[in-house]
């Protein structure tokens, strides 16, 4: 276990990737190391440089001293200079000497200094891996064992320190190697065999972290080629390993791969990014208790003028109760259809909103999806579910009440509400504006006060408008799944960038909900979901038709009209909430 948390921290450090996104995405994870390695590269270049012409500048004045030098005195300097480069190692041409010797000396300090300008680091460049990453490390720890050893105890304090450093970097170089024993790269050439004609036949291989991607054509279903050959490549590999099936387009040619990973090396990038742990269940914890507080702080806002703590309670608690339905329903039926494709998911984690109460809640996968069906059916399990909740209870809300009005217990929705947020224009379309285009109250609404609706329905409503929220085709939302699954990675990532983009002018044109959402979706939820083992199964045309009526009643939703109260102006009145 040691040796797991050394090496993800390794994988950490070695790279500014996010495992979660990129760990199978060899062109991305190769880009990133390029943007974080390379530049210091350069900028050594312009360092020896300058340290070259300071020296070149250095010779040429003491040329120019040694001219007003008396002959003694220059013999004495010739023979000093000469005995500074027999004890330094000499040099080939003495004219210059110091200038080359000295850049000699920077380069190999430098060399030593910067551990990622070997030969090793070339090669981890080129094909990055944990056990190239683990070379590195221990030849970085050497390196610095070797600086200790050289430097001089200065004071008894500094070599207590100096000696806890050196124990600190063995332990570490020990750690490292037993970890090595652990992530070997997988040979190739003995994993050529394990490839036929009953099973995956591979005409082409490259060499892809420590694993490898074989090229070729599916023989037979994958439900029974992946058992045999991973028993097969296990056996010839001495290790457990895991299979991805997918699709790689070149030139418009679309080629089938088979790609090998060793099994542990997926566990340990899995294990990084996890977070069913004591904090990612306190976190969830916390975020329920926030949501549960912005929930109540939203239903007094809606409350009328000058109630009482009863009137509170019989018109916040259906309310609450509404809002916990919804959760409730749509995360049973979440976990029900992830426990049906043996997909582990990680601690529910709500959003809390003092705008809406709740804006959904986040999972992350735990494990490796199977198939583009289950990328596809968990996602689709959580927002139908909640789309249905939440119509059933707007509508028996309405059908109890008997009318739009609310009833007894009716919530007062003041026009603040829909300010600066044309994303709520569903909910305002379906219980009436407050006023006409005259600024005239309409009938439905109380001057004053504002337009009554049953706390149910209003639950409803909100839960409607969440959900849709969530079904925007952005990163690992439940909308980029679906997208992800439906059309691939390259076309999911369009959307997600032209998605963000159109929340981005909405938020310049004053919609704060635009804005943070926004926000939230792009930089906290960006980024591609980890790929299905099998991405060459067909979805079918049914998966393809729910996709359609989700994306439909999504947009109908979120962009049925400008509500009435839309501001455009991000700073305009009334930006905060006040009175009417």
């Amino acid at each position: 276990m040691a040796s797991t948390s050394l090496v993800a921290s390794i994988m950490c450090t070695g790279s500014s990737t996010s495992t979660r996104s990129t760990a199978l995405s060899r062109r991305s994870f190769c880009k990133n190391l390029h943007r974080v390695h390379v530049r210091p590269v350069r900028n050594r270049s312009v360092v020896r440089c300058s340290l070259q012409e300071q020296q070149e500048q250095a010779t040429e004045n003491r040329r120019a001293s040694s001219i007003a030098v008396a002959p003694d005195e220059q013999k004495v300097e010739e023979a000093k200079a000469s005995s500074h480069h027999a004890s330094v190692g000499g040099g080939d041409h003495q004219e210059g000497g110091d200038g080359e010797d000295g850049e000699r000396k920077s380069r190999e300090e430098q060399q030593e200094v910067d551990w990622r300008s070997d030969e090793e680091f070339r090669k981890f460049m080129g094909n990055p891996s944990i056990e190239a990453a683990i070379k590195l490390e221990k030849q970085r720890a050497d390196r610095k064992l070797r600086e200790l050893d050289r430097e001089p105890d200065a004071s008894p304090v500094s070599g207590l320190l100096r000696g806890f450093i050196k124990n600190t970097l063995e332990r570490e170089k020990q750690r490292l190697e037993e970890a090595e024993k652990t992530f070997k790269a997988l040979d190739l050439n003995k994993l050529k065999s394990c490839f036929g004609y009953d099973t995956f036949f591979a005409v082409d291989v490259r060499r892809f972290g420590d694993g490898g991607i074989f090229i070729g054509n599916l023989r037979k279903p994958i439900e029974e080629v992946r058992p045999k050959l991973e028993k097969k490549i296990a056996e010839a590999a001495g290790t457990e390993v895991t299979l991805w099936f997918m699709e790689e387009r070149n030139d418009d040619i679309t080629k089938q791969v088979c790609m090998v990973q060793p099994k542990a090396e997926i566990e340990l990038q899995l294990e990084v990014t996890k977070l069913s742990t004591p904090w990612g269940y306190l976190s969830a914890v916390a975020l329920a208790v926030t949501t549960f507080g912005t929930i109540a702080l939203m239903s007094g806002f809606f409350l009328k003028p000058g109630a009482s703590l009863d009137d509170y309670v019989s018109d916040v608690l259906p309310l609450f109760g509404g809002f916990l339905s919804i959760l409730g329903v749509s995360e049973i039926a979440t976990r029900l259809t992830a426990a049906k494709y043996g997909v582990k998911l990680s601690p529910s984690l709500l959003v809390p909103s003092n705008w809406t109460g709740c804006l959904g809640v986040m999972n992350n996968y735990e494990s490796l999806l199977p198939n583009k069906k289950a990328l596809f059916d968990i996602p689709v399990a959580r927002t139908a579910s909640a789309y249905l909740t939440s119509v059933v209870l707007a509508v028996s809300a309405f059908i109890v009440d008997g009318s739009f009005n609310g009833g007894e217990n009716a919530l007062f929705i003041r026009p603040e509400f829909f300010y600066n947020n044309p994303l709520l224009s569903f909910v305002q379309l379906v219980i009436g504006p407050y006023a006409d285009e005259l600024g005239n109250v309409l009938p439905n609404a109380v001057e004053g006060v504002g337009v009554p609706v049953d706390p149910l329905a209003f639950a409803g409503l909100l839960g409607i408008v969440v959900t849709s929220l969530n079904l925007l085709p952005i990163g690992r939302l439940e909308g980029g799944r679906i997208a992800q699954a439906l059309f691939g990675r390259s076309t999911a990532a369009l959307l997600s960038f032209g998605t963000s983009l159109l929340l981005g002018v909405g938020a310049i044109s004053g919609s704060v909900l635009c804005l943070a959402w926004g926000l939230f979706a792009t930089f906290i939820r960006g980024g591609e979901e980890i790929p299905a083992q099998d991405e060459i199964t067909p979805l079918g045309s049914e998966r393809y038709a729910w996709g359609f009526v989700l994306a439909v009643v999504c947009l109908l939703t979120l962009f049925p009209n400008g509500g009435g109260t839309y501001s455009s102006s991000f700073l305009g009145e009334p930006f905060f909430r006040g009175g009417i």
